[in-house]
Formats: C-alpha cells, structure tokens, sequence
C-alpha cells in the first residue's frame, strides 16, 4: 500500500489483526443492528395496524411522522457531531469530558424539542399542509400530531445517552432500552387503535399514545442503566452542564455542519414523500409502506457506520490515522457487501410483506414497483450513509459531508420529485427511481474525499 506521498505505508493489520478487528466490530456493531432491525420489524407491524384502517389513514400517518422525522434528523445530527468527541475522548479515557459532550448534546437538543413540541401542539395543520393537500389526511394527521407531540421532550433525553453508551463501545445497554419499549409500543398500538381489554378504538390517536407511552418507557430505563447501575458514564449531574465555552464551541463547529446535514437531508426526504403523496392517496400509502419495509432491510445495515464512527474514531483519537484507514476501508468493502445482500433479501420478500396491506389494485402495483427501486439502489445508499455517519464524521470532516449531501439532495433530489410527480405526471415508481439518481452523484464525490484522506483528523487536540 502507497502512502498519500508516495511513499510505502506501514501495513498496520495483518490477517490475525483484521480477523480481530472483524470481531470488534461485531461485538459493537451487532447490538445496534439488532436495535435498528427489531424497531423496524415493530414499525412495519405498526404500520400495518394502520394499514387495515384503510389508505387514508396509512396515508395520514406517513406525512404526519414527517414531522417527528425532521426533529430527529437535528438530534441525530448534532448527537453525531458530539460523538465525535465522545469516541474520542474515550480513546484517551478522558470520562469527565464525555459527561460534559454529553450534556451539552441533551441541551441543544431538548431546547429545540421544546419549539417542536409548541409547533405540533398549536398549529399542526399548518405543518400537514407542506406535505399533503388532502383536507382529509391533514384532519386525520393533526390528532396524531397533537396526541404524539410529548415525544419532542422525550426523544432528546434518549438520544444524548444512546450516543454516549454506544460511542463508549457499551451498545447493549441501549438495545435492552429500546427492544423494551417497542415492544411495549406494539402491544399498546393493537390495544389503543383497535380498542380491546375494554378501552375505546382510538384509530391514529391510539397510535401516537402508545408512541408516546413507550418513549417514556424507554428514557426511564436508559436513565437507570446509567444512573442507577453505576454506568461509567455517570457522575454528578452538574458535571454534565460543566461545559467550558471552548468545548461548547468546538463541538458546535464539528457539530454544526453536521446537524445542518441532517436536518437539510431530513426535510429533503419529507419533501420527497410530500411530493409523492400529492400524486393520489393511494400512491401516498404506498411510498410509506415501501419506506417501512425498506428500513426493516436496511436500517440494521447503518450499523456499519455506527462502527466506524466509534472505532475507527477512537484510533484517530490516539493519534493512528494509518490504522484508522485500514480499518475504514475493511468497514466500507463489508457495507458494499451487506447493501448487495440486503438489496436481495428486499427483493424476495417485499413482496410477500406487501401483500399483507390493504391496499387498492393501483396502489399494490405501484408499491411493488417502488420496492424494487429501493432494492436494487440499497447498496448504494448504504455505502454513501457509512462514508458521511462513519468516515468523515469520525475525522471531524462535518463541513465536506454537509456540503456533499445537502447539495445532492436539494439540487438533484428535491427539484427531480416535484417535477416528475407534479409536473410531468410520472407514476409514482418512475419519481422514485429518478430522485435516487442523486445517490450516484454523491457516491462519487464521497468516493474522491475518502481516497484524499483529508477526512482523517483528530479533533480533541488541546482540549
């Protein structure tokens, strides 16, 4: 192997180490593949309680979960530029400083809860009206607004301590938390819309109580295997709001593109979904099944670039760049790999799983249509999510990552949705495939950041 210079590189993993090394990252990785494949498996099956009350009320559901969505892409976003610093610091066992990282995390991210949570519970017909134009899907969708808006105060409280255990390699404490509340999500959900053991038949309001219920669920219990268990992370609670203003501005930089990132790439896919269910109700329902039963396959997947965030930031945070390569590139071949695998596995039982909505004959033949895009397109939007969740974001590189996404997005991605499902009159299958042309482009100009190895920083130098 060539060094950027020319020079030879020092092979820093040889057979046994990369065997090793593959071991590392299933102990890490796995628990929040298992996390993300069990939330998708219960979300699949929510929906499909949603589903059986007819397309306008799947319909209804989707454009209003776009909302919650935004929000937590900005708490994904900036938790992700904390935890660069949080992998970091625990390379150098710096623990004091991860209690600060993560308090400020929880800070930033319950203040814009609170404007989220005053926005959905005071005008949410106002936000409906973005993504549909449907009087009725707006009227279903303001109760399941207004009865799912405590999540906003809840989410950011999970989210900060998520990203403090898993970037301290503690991944399993979070999957205890979250395999117990979905759970206790879909038992509520089937009790709430349906109205069994004697309560009433609440329909979408159901839905978003339970969401609601199991949320809260779920922070209690993270907070107990913090803070009742004596987690490593745990100390006074104002250490964690002990913040100096020069680690608050250094993670708001690193942290600022990042967010920006999210957030501008999370309101880019609502607006793909907004554009698609302008079409018709029923081509409305059936982006949102495909984009349930597109997570349940590929959403374990991203886990892969949770690993790189985690280890291959803790190299850099020891100073080993040339080992933090060697691993990122290891990560990236088993991302191609699993994106390939994946694709397949959608593709053979997308069908059947579809098969299980009640959906018109147009909107089943447009659902198949539009899962077989997601299918063959998986790779790919595996491989871009590793390079900016894991590579670059590990370096510090937020500002390129930002740039390179939201641009694809909003100059290819928007414009192609809402011209071809507006104004030439595409069915819904032909929009999808054209919007994921933007993909490609972003695939290769991460493809050039990686090789330039500009990306490959250390970002608690100082500190």
């Amino acid at each position: 192997m060539k060094s950027k210079n020319g020079g030879d590189a020092i092979e820093t993993l040889d057979r046994a180490g990369r065997r090793q090394f593959l071991k590392t990252v299933a102990v890490v990785a796995s628990p929040i593949a298992l996390q993300s494949l069990i939330g998708s498996s219960l979300n699949l099956v929510d929906n499909l309680m949603i589903g059986h009350l007819g397309e306008l009320s799947l319909n209804a559901v989707g454009v209003s979960v776009q909302i919650f969505f935004i929000y937590w892409m900005f708490v994904f976003g900036f938790a992700s530029g904390a935890a660069t610093f949080i992998s970091q610091f625990y390379g150098v066992r710096d623990l004091v400083n991860i209690r600060r990282t993560t308090g400020f995390a929880l800070t930033v991210a319950f203040a814009m809860g609170v404007a989220f949570f005053l926005a959905a519970e005071l005008f949410p017909q106002y936000l409906l009206r973005v993504f549909t134009r449907f009087p009725e899907v707006i009227e279903a969708g303001t109760v399941y607004v207004r009865v799912g808006a405590p999540c906003f105060l809840l989410v950011p409280v999970v989210q900060a301590f998520t990203v403090a255990l898993r970037a301290t390699q503690q991944t399993v404490q979070p999957l205890v938390a979250s395999v117990v509340a979905l759970c206790v999500n879909t038992g509520l959900n089937y009790v709430l819309i349906y109205g069994k053991l004697g309560l009433p038949a609440m329909g979408v309001a159901g839905a978003a109580l339970a969401t609601v219920i199991s949320r809260c669920l779920e922070m209690s219990i993270i907070l107990f295997l913090v803070f009742g268990r004596k987690n490593i992370i745990a100390g006074p609670i104002r250490e964690f709001f002990s913040y100096s203003r020069d680690l608050a501005a250094r993670i708001v930089r690193n942290a600022l593109p990042t967010t920006i990132n999210e957030t501008m790439w999370g309101l880019g896919t609502a607006l793909y979904v907004a554009a698609f269910a302008r079409i018709s109700i029923s081509a409305g329902a059936a982006v949102q099944a495909c984009n349930t039963i597109n997570s349940l396959f590929s959403m374990a997947a991203f886990s892969i670039g949770d690993a790189v965030l985690i280890l291959v930031g803790q190299k850099l945070g020891e100073g080993k760049k040339e080992e933090a390569f060697e691993m990122s590139k290891i990560l990236l071949r088993l991302a191609i790999l699993v994106g390939l695998s994946l694709g397949a596995l959608t593709a053979l039982f997308g069908k059947p799983i579809l098969s299980l909505f009640s959906f018109s004959p147009e909107g089943a033949h447009d659902a198949w249509l539009i899962l077989l895009v997601y299918a063959a397109t998986l790779f790919m939007e595996v491989y871009n999510a590793v390079q900016v969740t894991g590579c670059l974001r590990c370096g510090g590189d937020t500002r390129f990552a930002m740039v390179t996404e939201v641009s694809a997005v909003w100059l290819i991605g928007v414009p192609l949705a809402f011209i071809t499902s507006l104004m030439l009159g595409w069915p819904v299958y032909l929009a999808v495939l054209a919007v994921k042309s933007e993909g490609v482009v972003k695939g290769v100009i991460l493809t050039l950041r990686y090789r330039s190895r500009k990306w490959l920083n250390t970002v608690i130098e100082g500190l």
